[in-house]
């Protein structure tokens, strides 16, 4: 009562009144819901969801590795909560997927991760979507891998906000063509630090209210650049923690990684930061995951299997979990768990409705984070990668080809204990079949178009990832997901992209290319022919090029390590014009009509802008 006496518009009479009369007592009532809100409930959770990419579990040093410190990220485990045994996929968009949606990968026709197989099926609700619908800000800073064009763009699946990158890979980490929000943007410095800046303004613009921020670091994936504040302390050195088989192991590789994962162990200590100066940390749940093993031989707590496998070290991550004051600093959760638990488990915790209206594979973990509860009901959790599946119970793992090991005892994996268990292995065997024959068909649909136009969303890109060439036109580089087409030599030649349309729109039609002064003078058409069903006009543009643009290639003086992915260059976008496209699928083709030089020109990716709005 104190308190309330001395806010505005407070005094004693008033006071006095309010407990001795009926009407009085509705005043006090009103006068508190409207001077004093926050004392009347509780302001629901932030959450922050830290994901990296093709981090092992080992790379850390919370888990035994000396090889590196990674102290901030070790603090926030001291701090809250560790999972001693959490699963992922082997590779990076089906864990994405899983982690976004609650459900295994192949339910939401994730099978790949370029060329349109890294896109979860629209049907699908994710976890931005629940937090959106709850009424929270919601933003995503890094590289989300779920399709970039709209409807599968972030900001049609549940991010207000949106910084990064939507491939799989991205070719450069200093100053990169990244995207905010659809539109083609110029990041600033070292990608990491970029994506931390940005996200970090997103928690400061929006700490008056509850926020999700959803934060997928690209390194260590390749190239492995990393700036020389963390290169040069690792350049040379000797590294006494080494995998099981030194000889297969990159020493280069290996310390180039351990310096990016210090780079990011930074970047969270600067989030970390920023919550307690902006008084946040008690009231945000921070999450810190990896997305699949480790992207090369090294030590990784001599678990068998890396990044790709679905054996124990090419599943296993990290799961560390902070909410101070309410789960208890430093403590261990021995349960198994998966990726597909984090969007039960985070909404429960800020009792928030899940928006899926689909069942989810994944449980809520909330009653191993909350309280000491020790009876906890036996699951199986499955990993499947190219149609191979394993599968992890507590105590066990029955591997791709249906042998049996004892995690417990043999983390390695060396030793099939089938014959000592057969009644466990038969029944372990019968489960995976019973789940692949249930989920795997799901994989087999036929080739989706790439959606151009959606009314949702003014922008579209079609890169050459997406495309197809014909002739003796080939990609930069057998990684489609940041590369572009070279070796146009011949007007017989072409590149297409199967699109639908959802909606008649004009577009501006913008084409990012590269061209030597000697190749300067060719005329290309862009044209849309119609499906089987002839229901799409013919639409085409036409433009010469006027301008030279030849920038040398980018990266490789950057590069820690020789990379096997793509370098990139600094394309220009040269205007085609305006062109009518009208409701349907069909095929988008780009050609010349005339060649003066010896090659066309270089090709990137197309970039369209609604104008009929």
């Amino acid at each position: 009562m104190e308190a309330a006496a001395k806010q505005p518009g407070w005094n004693r009479l008033n006071l006095e009144l309010s407990m001795k009369t009926i009407p009085g007592f509705l005043f006090l009532l009103f006068s508190l819901l409207t001077l004093a809100p926050a004392a009347l409930y509780a302001r629901k959770p932030n959450v922050i969801v830290i994901l990296t990419d093709d981090q092992g579990w080992g790379d850390l040093s919370l888990n035994g590795n000396t090889n590196l410190q990674t102290p901030r990220i070790d603090a926030l485990a001291r701090a809250g909560a560790r999972f001693d045994r959490f699963y992922v996929c082997p590779v990076c968009s089906p864990t994405r997927a899983e982690f976004l949606t609650g459900r295994y990968h192949p339910r939401s026709g994730v099978f790949s991760t370029s060329a349109g197989g890294e896109r979860a099926d629209l049907d699908e609700m994710m976890i931005g979507q629940t937090f959106q619908a709850a009424g929270y800000a919601t933003g995503a800073f890094g590289k989300w891998h779920n399709g970039m064009q709209h409807p599968y763009h972030p900001n049609a699946r549940g991010f207000d906000e949106y910084y990064g990158f939507c491939s799989g890979h991205w070719g450069n980490y200093y100053d990169p063509v990244l995207e905010h929000n659809g539109r083609m943007v110029r990041g600033k410095g070292f990608i990491i630090d970029d994506l931390t800046n940005k996200a970090i303004e997103f928690i400061e613009q929006n700490r008056d209210k509850p926020f999700f921020a959803y934060i997928p670091y690209n390194t260590p994936h390749s190239p492995m650049q990393v700036p020389d504040r963390w290169w040069k302390k690792f350049q040379d050195k000797d590294l006494a923690m080494r995998p099981i088989s030194k000889k297969r192991e990159n020493l280069p590789h290996t310390r180039a990684a351990l310096a990016m994962c210090e780079n990011i162990d930074w970047n969270v200590g600067r989030i970390l930061d920023r919550l307690d100066e902006l008084k946040l940390a008690n009231d945000t749940i921070v999450v810190y995951f990896c997305d699949n093993g480790p992207n090369g031989n090294r030590w990784n707590g001599g678990m068998k299997g890396r990044k790709g496998s679905t054996d124990e070290g090419g599943v296993r991550s990290p799961l560390l979990v902070r909410w101070p004051g309410k789960i208890k600093a430093g403590k261990t959760v021995p349960q198994i768990s998966a990726a597909i638990d984090l969007l039960p488990t985070l909404a429960e915790l800020a009792e928030v409705p899940v928006a899926s209206r689909k069942p989810l594979d994944g449980v809520s973990l909330k009653p191993l984070l909350l309280t000491r509860k020790n009876g906890w009901p036996e699951r199986n959790i499955y990993s499947h990668w190219r149609g191979r599946v394993s599968l992890r119970t507590q105590r066990f793992r029955l591997d791709h080809q249906g042998r049996l090991y004892d995690m417990l005892k043999d983390p390695g994996q060396s030793k099939d204990v089938a014959g000592d268990h057969p009644a466990i292995a038969t029944r372990l065997r019968a489960a995976k079949d019973s789940w692949s024959k249930g989920l795997l068909p799901e994989l087999k649909q036929p080739p989706r178009p790439f959606v151009l136009g959606h009314p949702g969303s003014k922008y579209t890109q079609l890169p050459a990832r997406d495309a197809l060439s014909s002739g003796a036109i080939r990609r930069s580089n057998r990684f489609p997901n940041c590369s572009f087409f070279t070796n146009w030599k011949s007007i017989e030649d072409s590149i297409t992209w199967n699109v639908e349309v959802p909606a008649d729109g004009i577009f501006e039609v913008e084409l990012y290319y590269a061209c030597g002064k000697e190749d300067v003078g060719s005329i290309i058409e862009l044209s849309m022919q119609s499906g089987a069903s002839g229901a799409i006009p013919g639409s085409s543009v036409r433009a010469k090029v006027n301008q030279p643009h030849d920038p040398p290639l980018r990266g490789a003086g950057e590069d820690c390590v020789k990379r096997t992915e793509s370098y990139v260059k600094d394309f220009r976008p040269l205007k085609l014009g305006r062109m009518k496209l009208s409701r349907g699928a069909g095929k988008l083709t780009l050609r010349a009509l005339e060649k003066p030089g010896s090659q066309v020109m270089e090709v990137r990716l197309l970039f369209f802008t609604r104008v009929n709005d």
